[in-house]
């Protein structure tokens, strides 16, 4: 089985290399090569099997053609432009996350060979105002850039399905949190880094209410959901291609509430409440709760705590233990 992935650098995709190449199968099926793209060198793991790496922008003429010549059996398309990006430069955000998709389902479709396809769209799609829990026949109207560009994709991705071109699904991803590194820019950023920076002792800026509610999943259950949808049977989901994710409902104070209880009050304490009207303004705009249970009762599943995705990030990102206090 041949595995192309692009947005290969970043966190999901990094973590989907290391589980693909950790588990040597897809499936069932023995995965015989990967093809890991991004514009950035994705890093090359360590593994017997073919692994071709290539490095560009997926808009550019050509690369996405030179990425179907591969002939992949199953593609991980996660590359995009991520949210407060595309909200703050609108000519980037269309050409990543609109153009470049375009260009790689074009390419699938005429390349005659219709791989699996799983895409990592975004909850950003649905705009208020919101029930208190948002049901799977929701009709998604974006309020944001990114989670416009984020349904066209989705779009097409289905009509391609419909005509043949592709076996895809989109999925509709909460929050992944806690992501290890650097912030990215996207203006989800803070949900990680009021957990990530206290567990190792430094200060994280929280720039809206504590009372604000939002839906996470772990990095871990990320990649989980990755491989579910590239090994689901499709047959069962008919002509909507495009699922939201499950996930946990939290406000900020419980996901402080939940690091005071695993690393103490003295990494609470390191969190510094300073309002930003401008991550405020596009974090409003988003859902709060969804009732997921369409991706549940087609076999996806996240965490029931977040003291379990605080867990699973010490587990993943450090080591299993909490760093020794200074």
């Amino acid at each position: 089985m041949r595995i192309l992935i692009t947005g290969a650098a970043g966190m999901i995709g990094r973590k989907l290399t290391d589980r693909l190449c950790a588990d040597g199968a897809l499936g069932g099926k023995p995965v015989t090569a990967l093809i890991l793209h991004d514009v950035v060198a994705p890093p090359r793991p360590a593994v017997s099997m073919p692994v071709t790496d290539l490095t560009g922008d997926l808009s550019d003429p050509g690369a996405a053609e030179a990425l179907v010549a591969h002939r992949p059996d199953v593609v991980f398309h996660l590359a995009g432009i991520v949210s407060g990006v595309a909200e703050a430069d609108f000519d980037l955000g269309y050409r990543v996350n609109l153009d470049g998709t375009r260009a790689l389902w074009d390419a699938i479709r005429v390349s005659g060979q219709a791989p699996r396809v799983v895409f990592s769209s975004t909850q950003a799609v649905f705009g208020g105002p919101f029930p208190d829990v948002v049901p799977d026949d929701f009709a998604p109207v974006p309020l944001s850039s990114y989670g416009a560009q984020k349904l066209i994709g989705e779009t097409i991705l289905t009509d391609y399905t419909r005509r043949g071109f592709m076996d895809g699904i989109a999925l509709r991803l909460p929050t992944i949190c806690v992501r290890p590194g650097r912030p990215n820019g996207a203006a989800s950023g803070f949900f990680s880094s009021i957990i990530r920076e206290p567990l190792v002792g430094q200060t994280a800026t929280l720039p809206v209410s504590r009372d604000w509610v939002h839906t996470h999943a772990s990095p871990r259950a990320a990649v989980q959901f990755c491989i579910h949808a590239a090994t689901l049977d499709t047959s069962v989901m008919g002509p909507r291609r495009a699922v939201t994710m499950p996930g946990l409902s939290v406000s900020v104070g419980e996901q402080i509430a939940a690091l005071t209880r695993i690393a103490g009050p003295g990494a609470a304490a390191l969190i510094h409440e300073a309002p930003d009207p401008a991550v405020w303004a596009i974090v409003k705009t988003w859902p709060q709760r969804f009732a997921a249970r369409r991706a549940r009762d087609l076999g996806f599943q996240a965490e029931s705590n977040f003291d379990e995705i605080i867990e699973t990030h010490i587990a993943d990102e450090l080591g299993g233990r909490l760093p020794e206090p200074a």
